[in-house]
């Protein structure tokens, strides 16, 4: 009773209790995504993120990632709107590593002033991969006959059904290298005066928390709840911003829709699709 007549104080009554507000982005990055399979992206992160940043009172906001990365383009989306309203409202971000934060999931934790791990959290793998199939035996084999009509020589580039073209590769190794020199640069540009001069930091290894320690990747080990409350004192409390519920209690904002129809059919084929994506992205990682 004496907590719930607290909770109904205005907080400058409270006795001076500071309240951290608590981000936790959890999952593969990538578009799309629904209420049964959510996704970090820009779309289904921005409203908690914004919400964050409008408690005034709060000295800083505090971030708890969990992701094996995805999509460099969301990746940076995500980076750049934590930054922007940092520099916006004037507050500090703290950011918290649990089990992984790699590749697209440690360039968002690098929008963090501070970045906190566990020993045994894995972070890095700054690198950028692309991966697919080639299935152009198994239609042979199944007399399946490919047919594809383009207007553009390079339209149907790396088309699955067809044969791997030398030039096709080349182009694609061009622009990977082009979106990790983006992503060397941010690292840089973030983590100036922390990272050790370690020639496998930009390959694409990952490493322990621990490790990642010695290498200037994160600035300290730890836990959320004792280094806030260590910080800002045994009072602060640690608010947890949801995504706001609709009518029925479904959380908006995840790019989901009710009903079943022949769009919803083809949604379903493309989740199982990202799902095995998904699961590769954390497989990666032993987890």
């Amino acid at each position: 009773m004496k907590n719930l007549f607290r909770r109904l104080l205005p907080r400058s009554m409270r006795g001076g209790e500071i309240v951290i507000p608590v981000i936790r982005l959890q999952g593969a990055i990538m578009s799309g995504g629904s209420q049964f399979r959510p996704t970090l992206s820009l779309a289904s992160t921005a409203g908690v993120i914004e919400k964050a940043f409008s408690i005034s009172s709060a000295p800083a906001v505090a971030i708890s990632i969990n992701s094996p990365g995805g999509s460099p383009v969301q990746s940076r989306l995500i980076f750049k709107r934590i930054r922007d309203l940092a520099a916006e409202k004037n507050k500090k971000v703290l950011v918290f590593v649990e089990d992984v934060a790699a590749s697209g999931g440690y360039m968002i934790a690098i929008a963090g002033d501070e970045i906190f791990a566990d020993p045994s959290s894995i972070v890095g793998s700054i690198g950028v991969v692309s991966a697919s199939f080639g299935f152009t035996d198994l239609i042979k084999k199944i007399g399946v006959e490919r047919r594809v009509y383009t207007a553009g020589a390079n339209k149907a580039t790396l088309d699955p059904f067809q044969p791997e073209k030398a030039e096709d590769v080349e182009r694609l190794k061009k622009l990977q290298l082009e979106v990790h020199d983006t992503f060397i640069d941010m690292v840089k540009e973030r983590r100036r005066g922390k990272l050790k001069d370690d020639p496998d930091l930009f390959t694409g290894l990952f490493w322990s928390g621990k490790k990642g320690l010695e290498l200037g990747l994160v600035d300290a080990l730890g836990d959320m709840r004792t280094v806030l409350k260590d910080r800002y004192g045994p009072k602060a409390e640690l608010k947890l911003i949801t995504a706001p519920r609709g009518l029925f209690g479904r959380r908006l904002g995840l790019g989901s829709s009710l009903g079943f129809t022949p769009e919803a059919a083809g949604a379903v084929a493309t989740g199982l699709v990202d799902a095995a994506e998904e699961r590769a992205l954390w497989s990666r990682f032993g987890l």
